[in-house]
């Protein structure tokens, strides 16, 4: 018998591209909360190390091609079935089609390892970005959380937390400052959108 906790426990879809370090974590953040749980993972790689996560935290995985999402309604109608609350796009890196984002207006969250609007758009994503920064002797980087669009990082940003760059930086220890932002942020965020819903 489900209890009105169950009932009242908010929807969150996650879709990834690679490793998927940020889905799980998102995935074990939420894995005993009463008011909110990861119920998909989505992926447009079959051999994304993410869909495994996924499977191993017992999250159903699923995999689609470029068909299923631009040229069907595929991902569309598994997606109105399963009625989320809130689509998360951690590290998923094609854009997304209209027809999703007219369903669920408000609900799709992408984050961003820069503080946009500099570095972003398309082809900055992961490395790209770092190296990009480091080159340019940037003294501070950071995460964006931001609604999608059908632009690449042009969403309203709901979110945005720095660090510094020092001068013995490089672009990989630069990414493993802004994992640790993402890792800290990004499900305190979805918790904070996700109450924010329910009142």
């Amino acid at each position: 018998m489900s209890t009105p906790t169950d009932f009242n426990q908010k929807k969150i879809v996650v879709f990834a591209s690679g490793s998927g370090t940020n889905a799980e974590n998102i995935i074990k953040f939420f894995k005993n909360s009463p008011h909110a749980s990861v119920v998909a993972v989505f992926s447009n790689k079959r051999s994304a190390k993410v869909l495994k996560r996924a499977h191993n935290l017992n999250v159903k995985a699923l995999h689609f091609d470029r068909d299923a999402l631009y040229n069907s309604y595929d991902v569309l109608h598994i997606l109105e079935d399963i009625n989320p609350d809130l689509i998360v796009l951690a590290g998923f890196m094609w854009i997304f089609p209209q027809d999703i984002l007219k369903s669920f207006p408000g609900k799709i969250i992408n984050i961003h390892p820069a503080l946009l609007p500099k570095y972003g758009g398309k082809g900055m994503y992961g490395m790209n970005v770092h190296k990009a920064i480091i080159e340019n002797k940037e003294k501070e980087s950071g995460i964006s959380i931001h609604f999608v669009n059908e632009n690449y990082d042009e969403g309203e940003v709901i979110f945005q937390a720095k660090t510094n760059i020092s001068e013995d930086d490089t672009p990989e220890t630069l990414a493993e400052k802004i994992h640790e932002l993402e890792y800290k942020h990004f499900p305190e965020i979805i918790q904070q959108l996700l109450q924010k819903k329910s009142h």
